[in-house]
């Protein structure tokens, strides 16, 4: 868009050829193609009244003009609606596709385009020559049904009362059947002869069933009667009206059985939603029944229950949206409870990401009327902040007021920040007790902890806010806050110098480590060298058979010197 140097200024999804002032691409999800469900009115005149006209003679005669005219206007919308069609991108990959070509080679090859086309057949032309009271020729508009069941599915996803509008969907789809069925049996009539037996419709030559809307009426209460199976029908006595009503029985079955399927999956999906929004009481109820709980504690417990349904108030708001990716959960949560979360002091000016992690950490709770949401003495593990409601500030007798708080303000932020030098350190300095139903939001320590672990820096600020609050109500030991900070300092300056005693450590032990690791090299070398040498060395039974042979050598030596001793020398004799 911007290389085309076209500006989307109407909100609508613009192609690339949007420079050139053509029509723009309609996102499928977007609110243009959503009130294009307009498409919903011609889809129903012709569902109704085309098969009512045609059974009804008298309607079809009557209003001839002003059936042409909304006739070819429903045409002019469902010409209209194949051109809104080829401006609908689609999402591949998890983007609109904005370019027309892919978005109408993509459209002619479904067979939604299959039906829409076939929809708009002329089938008109045939007026010519059967005459302009034949309105079944229009039947094939019938075709654009499922541009109906579309337009429902995305308004049942839109609409705030998805229940209610089920049930609504389901009447008019009772109210299409019973209406088809009256005009099949007005037809049926006609074809079998009017009053010739009780079972068809009376003679329209008797006083009072000539006039349409008494044929219309009459034929919508019959049928009312047979698919609900309520009875007081007269019985059948053709064979094209016992076939009738055995249709008709078998589509009563069915019926039947998809309304009660509906309704159930309607009063279902009421359970869910409340057992998801409210906590179940029942449970709680009974527990208290077998544990023989008091009863005026038990009456406390189920005026608390019954004040969250009346009220709509909410207390598991984090299962209601864990469905939601992160980063739109956050965005949902910042839009209802930042407000009450910038106005505690402490985090006030802190980053909006440090606001938006705390958003998602804060639990609503609601307390009952005299009940106390801390005592004076209690660990300190949750800061409270009011969004509805009173509460005072009482005595140990729980009857004197020193003060009350109310929506907006908030308490206990002190108790969850680790502040050094604080006197009252992580005790409650007061009673807190609800006038009456209150409701609050809890952010405990280690929620804050997790997310300040992100953020040094707003903590460091947050802890300077704190210090400050605490020195103006002089609750700041500053010379223990001194010694603390002095400790730390110790502290850490003995961390630092054992992590360098750690570091020298580490040197020494890898320079042993490769010194020990040449070592072994050097002694690996020296073997493999001795094994060489080892291998040009005789074999033991080489050197045996040497010394067998020196053996025998040496005897043979001696044998001869023996005989040259007992000869004598040469020329002795």
């Amino acid at each position: 868009q911007e290389r085309n140097g076209a500006k989307n200024t109407s909100g609508w999804p613009l192609s690339p050829s949007s420079s050139r002032r053509t029509l723009p691409v309609l996102d499928p999800s977007g609110d243009y193609y959503y009130w294009w469900n307009t498409m919903v009115f011609p889809v129903m005149y012709n569902l109704i009244i085309i098969v009512c006209r045609a059974c009804f003679p008298d309607l079809q005669h009557g209003y001839l003009v002003a059936w042409f005219v909304v006739d070819y206007t429903s045409d002019l919308l469902y010409l209209l609606d194949i051109v809104v069609r080829f401006h609908t991108g689609f999402l591949e990959q998890g983007i609109l596709v904005v370019d027309k070509g892919r978005i109408s080679s993509r459209y002619v090859r479904t067979w939604s385009f299959c039906l829409d086309l076939a929809s708009l057949v002329p089938t008109d032309v045939a007026y010519v020559r059967l005459g302009p009271h034949t309105p079944t020729l229009r039947l094939n508009r019938f075709l654009r049904v499922p541009r109906l069941f579309e337009a429902f599915d995305r308004t049942e996803t839109r609409t705030a009362y998805p229940n209610a509008f089920r049930i609504a969907k389901l009447m008019l789809y009772i109210f299409v059947v019973i209406h088809w069925n009256s005009c099949l049996y007005f037809a049926l009539s006609q074809y079998l002869g009017f009053g010739r037996d009780p079972w068809v419709y009376p003679d329209p030559a008797e006083p009072g069933f000539e006039r349409l809307r008494r044929q219309y009426l009459y034929s919508f209460y019959f049928s009312t009667l047979i698919l609900t199976t309520v009875g007081d029908i007269p019985l059948p006595e053709r064979e094209e009206e016992f076939l009738f009503m055995v249709g008709d029985f078998l589509l009563a079955v069915m019926g039947f059985a998809t309304i009660m399927g509906s309704m159930s999956s309607v009063i279902y999906n009421m359970n869910t939603a409340d057992a998801a929004f409210y906590p179940d009481h029942a449970l709680v109820k009974k527990y208290m029944k077998l544990q023989h709980v008091n009863r005026r504690l038990e009456r406390r417990v189920i005026d608390w229950y019954q004040h969250l349904r009346i009220n709509k108030k909410m207390t598991n708001e984090v299962a209601i949206l864990q469905h939601l990716p992160e980063r739109l959960r956050a965005e949902v949560a910042v839009s209802v409870h930042l407000s009450t979360l910038s106005r505690v002091q402490i985090f006030q000016n802190c980053e909006a990401s440090l606001l938006e992690e705390l958003v998602l950490k804060l639990q609503p709770q609601t307390y009952s009327p005299g009940e106390y949401v801390c005592r004076k003495g209690d660990i300190g593990r949750e800061m409270y902040i009011i969004r509805e409601g009173q509460l005072a500030v009482v005595a140990d007798d729980g009857v004197t007021q020193y003060a009350v708080l109310g929506a907006g303000l908030y308490f206990g932020e002190i108790s969850i920040i680790n502040i050094k030098g604080n006197m009252s350190g992580n005790r409650r300095t007061a009673n807190i007790k609800s006038l009456g139903y209150s409701d609050l939001f809890c952010l405990s320590k280690e929620d804050l902890r997790e997310v300040l672990s992100e953020y040094p820096q707003a903590q460091a600020v947050m802890e300077e806010k704190g210090r400050e609050i605490l020195l103006k109500m002089n609750k700041l030991d500053i010379n223990a806050e001194a010694a603390e900070i002095a400790l730390q300092e110790a502290t850490e300056s003995r961390l630092r110098g054992l992590d360098q005693q750690l570091d020298d450590l580490q040197t020494k032990f890898a320079r042993l480590l490769a010194e020990l690791e040449s070592s072994a090299l050097k002694i690996a070398y020296r073997i493999e060298r001795l094994e060489w040498q080892t291998r040009e060395w005789p074999m033991p039974e080489e050197l045996a058979e040497a010394d067998d042979e020196g053996e025998s050598g040496e005897g043979t030596s001696k044998d001869e010197e023996g005989r040259a001793s007992q000869e004598g020398p040469p020329g002795s004799e």
